[in-house]
């Protein structure tokens, strides 16, 4: 018996034990990719500023190549947040994510390939091919904004057909709660009678619920409370 209780003691042991690494392995996976989407971000926002600085302090071909990546890269950001903030109302959208998750790979090889001519020495060369990479970053951005300007538009027409059905009944409510007449004797019948006095051998009736609280929405001013001096 007690053998078998040893034993039980020891697995129960054990299962603690193992359940307290899953749970710090979690923990530090979970602390180490919050670490890591801090990192990209802090690194995305110091190359985004080191672009605007060259697109707007130097001309030639460093300034051009810097301004294609800019524009490149915020309407690249500005799609995939739309779609991936939109897809959370709208699934229809998952096709869309897929489109451009192909089109986000065109994006970031473009951008690469303009990241690298940055060091190149050769500006002349450069020159002459900027042309080229600026007709292809345009496709790329004009495929960008397509996506985004549907989805929004989308959302938009969404939100006028829910606000005009809205409107139609509140409208009709409306109506029906101007209709006097609705209020007759059938229904001030169903109050019940005046309490009388409690006769002796009687119980007095209940007395009738207080209505709810009305609880104020977020955008009502509260009562300022009222000082004595």
């Amino acid at each position: 018996m007690e053998a078998a209780l040893i034993i039980m003691a020891l697995m129960v042991l054990f299962t603690f034990l193992g359940l307290g690494v899953w749970v710090t392995v979690k923990v530090v996976g979970a602390a180490k990719r919050g670490v890591d989407r801090t990192i990209t971000q802090a690194r995305r926002t110091v190359e985004d500023t080191s672009l605007k600085a060259r697109s707007f302090g130097q001309v030639g071909v460093v300034g051009a190549l810097a301004q294609i990546r800019l524009d490149l890269r915020m309407s690249m950001r500005s799609t995939q947040q739309a779609l991936y903030q939109g897809v959370q109302a709208d699934a229809s959208l998952r096709e869309s994510i897929g489109l451009f998750e192909r089109l986000s790979a065109h994006g970031h090889e473009l951008d690469d390939e303009l990241k690298r001519l940055e060091q190149e020495p050769d500006k002349k060369r450069i020159a002459d091919r900027l042309p080229e990479l600026r007709e292809r970053a345009d496709r790329v951005v004009q495929a960008s904004d397509s996506l985004r300007w549907a989805a929004r538009d989308r959302a938009r027409k969404f939100a006028e057909d829910d606000l005009s059905v809205l409107s139609a009944q509140i409208e009709v409510e409306s109506g029906a709660l101007r209709d006097w007449s609705r209020e007759s004797v059938d229904d001030l019948a169903g109050w019940p009678p005046e309490p009388t006095a409690p006769d002796r051998g009687h119980t007095p009736p209940a007395a009738l619920p207080k209505p709810p609280q009305r609880t104020p929405y977020p955008w009502e001013k509260t009562a300022r409370p009222e000082t004595t001096t």
